[in-house]
């Protein structure tokens, strides 16, 4: 038997999960909570196999719940079973250890498959949300100095060299205007205050190491 457990704040809501999984034979649920802190508490008593958490909820989050048990329960498969997935609630749940993400939109046959799969240790990440955490890398792939213009970059480069706007003017060939043009644009992009600030995004994305 799989022990499962349902957080969740909204009672037609967690009623109706529970009385849809009381009827699948290979699963027994063995308690309820209305909050994220009255779960988490409830989970660590329990110690059940798997947990269904919500996300929004009054008297701490699914996250804040998630994190909770899994610092003290590592082996508690939580399956956060929301209508949210943005990045400020996704990230978040997997950051905190949950195992799989759902939403309230799946069907009781999916979310009972969830369970199952979860407690094989095989996690399931709603389609919408893989979609969203696919977006989300690849733009994190993608660097600020990549908008930059071959010439912004051949001044972002002097600048991490620590070289003056007057150094830089001689050494590109260009005026001092010119310059100040460049750097006003250079410090919009990598969307930093003062040339000290680009000077550290040359260095910590190593960007002088690349010309050698």
């Amino acid at each position: 038997m799989i022990r499962v457990m349902v957080v969740d704040d909204h009672e037609v809501v967690r009623k109706g999960i529970i009385a849809y999984l009381s009827l699948d034979e290979e699963i027994d649920v063995i308690g309820q909570a209305t909050s994220g802190e009255e779960g988490a508490a409830l989970i660590l008593r329990e110690k059940p196999d798997v947990v269904l958490m919500d996300l929004i909820m009054e008297n701490g989050t699914g996250i804040d719940a998630t994190k909770k048990v899994i610092e003290s329960f590592p082996e508690c498969k939580i399956i956060i079973l929301t209508s949210y997935y943005d990045a400020e609630q996704v990230f978040p749940a997997l950051e905190a250890g949950a195992f799989s993400y759902i939403l309230k939109t799946s069907s009781a046959d999916e979310i009972v498959t969830a369970i199952k799969k979860a407690a094989n240790g095989e996690n399931v990440i709603e389609p919408k949300v893989a979609s969203k955490m696919m977006t989300s890398f690849r733009a994190e792939k993608k660097k600020l100095h990549d908008a930059l213009t071959d010439r912004e970059m051949e001044v972002l480069l002097c600048i991490g060299n620590g070289m003056t706007n007057q150094e830089i003017s001689e050494q590109l060939y260009i005026g001092i205007k010119t310059v100040k043009t460049h750097v006003s644009n250079i410090l919009s992009k990598l969307e930093v205050h003062d040339r000290t600030q680009a000077a550290v995004y040359v260095h910590r994305n190593r960007l002088l190491e690349k010309e050698e």
